[in-house]
């Protein structure tokens, strides 16, 4: 049985876990579409669907908590400008998780993390404006 066991340990301490989700719900609100294992994918659904709660909200004391959860202050910007806006009139379930085979190396079963109604282009939005930045920078040179 399998009573009072809240959540996946993942093989991992509580340290690493909390660093890993605070990692992977960054990534996610940057990029609006992650692939990852499943299970590391089912445990980070409600985590961000919690942030995005807190930034439908709005206030400082909101914004001071999701910024304790996530480690860059870009996605908390994001998450309150961008997504709290675009989900405004939304009642819960921001995020949707796909399956999407097995990993070559271990038969890893592995999943599309994405949120609903995501911005196709902000996938690798950040890695090309860093290429192009640095291809401006070669040219000035």
């Amino acid at each position: 049985m399998r009573h009072a066991r809240g959540y996946r340990r993942l093989n991992r301490t509580h340290e690493h876990r909390k660093a890993l989700f605070a990692n992977m719900a960054g990534s996610l609100i940057e990029h609006e579409q992650i692939k990852t294992t499943l299970p590391k994918a089912k445990e980070l659904r409600p985590i961000v669907e919690k942030l995005i709660t807190l930034a439908k909200r709005g206030d400082l004391h909101a914004r001071r908590q999701a910024a304790s959860q996530l480690k860059q202050d870009i996605h908390v910007a994001k998450l309150f400008e961008t997504l709290g806006e675009r989900y405004k009139d939304r009642q819960g379930g921001y995020v949707r998780v796909l399956k999407a085979g097995f990993r070559y190396g271990d038969m890893a079963p592995m999943a599309i993390i994405e949120l609903v109604d995501r911005d196709p282009d902000a996938k690798g939005a950040a890695d090309r404006e860093r290429l192009e930045a640095e291809e401006t920078a070669e040219d000035d040179s």
